[in-house]
């Protein structure tokens, strides 16, 4: 059984502007939740236990 996902979010999301000069890419809101909040739900359902993030080092942290 598979135990763990990795989840590539290295991108800046410029395709994705002017939004993403606000909010990181997986965090826009579809449907009022946040992308990845629908990612991790479908692993947790799918029996995952762990989750590796792949980010960049340009993204911005506040």
């Amino acid at each position: 059984m598979i135990k763990q996902a990795i989840i590539p979010l290295a991108g800046l999301g410029t395709r994705l502007l002017p939004l993403t000069s606000v909010l990181p890419k997986e965090l826009l809101p579809i449907n009022g939740k946040p992308g990845l909040e629908y990612i991790l739900e479908e692993g947790l359902n799918a029996g995952i236990k762990e989750f590796i993030f792949i980010i960049s080092r340009k993204k911005k942290r506040d």
